[in-house]
């Protein structure tokens, strides 16, 4: 591949980019096949994968679920984006933008359908009225951190991450280009965390369940590998607060959630009661 590029006057999709995830991109929105979507036994139907904006509203469910919320019991569905499972006909009207998660709310005469991760934790908290905020400065200063997730790990997932773990070659100024941010996000949360427990002040809430699946992953080296790569040892703060959520049981249990990577005993490919973390874990499936 050359190094020398002269972009077209007007760019054409001719070809997949390559490298992986390469299938699950292209520059048109719509389904590409009729299929619906199963709906479970809960009003709340989950329709995702355990990455990172998955792991977001399986944990804010099973936080909730901790909390006695009876009401954010759920059935969660696998989306194999491998396999574009996310271009589905039923899965594009739960989410126009095809990306997972996706929440369906049949607890209303007319389902709501949730897409985007922030927006499904900021739902789920209203709805419940828990792990957010009621005070206004410090509900402000949640959505602030909230947003900022959302706005910031982009450039960790699509820039950090695909150009250092996924991409089909290695190139020098893209991985340093987007490595240099990473890191000054991770000084962002360090030193704010300095002086903070949790990111919105003293108490535990949605913006932590946010910033933990993507910057608590690559600190504590299950995304991509890169902890030493980037020194996350520094980021000493950072390291305390994610492993201090690491150990919530709610968390440990949201993280198997729609996962089908790792040891076994930590993958629940789907999730429609309680007790399938104790029975349909895929070491005791297989």
């Amino acid at each position: 591949m050359s190094n020398d590029y002269t972009p077209p006057k007007v760019w054409q999709w001719d070809s997949e980019s390559g490298g992986t995830w390469a299938k699950i991109n292209r520059p048109i929105a719509g389904p590409t096949h009729d299929q619906a979507l199963p709906i479970g036994k809960h009003p709340l139907q989950l329709y995702s994968m355990g990455t990172p904006n998955g792991q977001k509203v399986t944990i804010m469910l099973e936080e909730l679920l901790a909390l006695g919320e009876t009401g954010a019991e759920y059935d969660a569905h696998l989306i194999k984006i491998g396999d574009g499972d996310q271009f589905s006909s039923g899965f594009v009207e739960a989410n126009p933008n095809s990306k997972i998660p996706a929440l369906m709310d049949h607890s209303t005469s007319n389902p709501i359908r949730v897409f985007e991760s922030g927006a499904i934790l900021l739902y789920l908290a209203e709805k419940c009225g828990q792990l957010i905020p009621t005070e206004y400065a410090a509900r402000t200063e949640c959505l602030s951190w909230l947003f900022w997730q959302m706005g910031s790990a982009p450039y960790l997932g699509g820039g950090f991450g695909h150009f250092y773990s996924y991409a089909p070659i290695k190139i020098e100024y893209c991985i340093n280009r987007f490595t240099m941010e990473v890191k000054r996000q991770l000084d962002v949360l360090n030193r704010h965390l300095e002086t903070h427990l949790f990111m919105a002040g003293d108490d535990y809430s949605i913006a932590d369940i946010a910033i933990w699946p993507w910057y608590g992953g690559v600190i504590r080296n299950t995304l991509y590998d890169a902890a030493e790569f980037i020194d996350a040892p520094s980021y000493t703060h950072v390291v305390q607060w994610a492993q201090e959520i690491a150990d919530r049981p709610a968390v440990q249990r949201g993280r198997m959630v729609n996962r089908t990577w790792g040891a076994l005993p930590e993958q629940l490919h789907e999730r429609h009661d309680a007790n399938d973390f104790n029975t349909s874990t895929q070491d005791k499936l297989n």
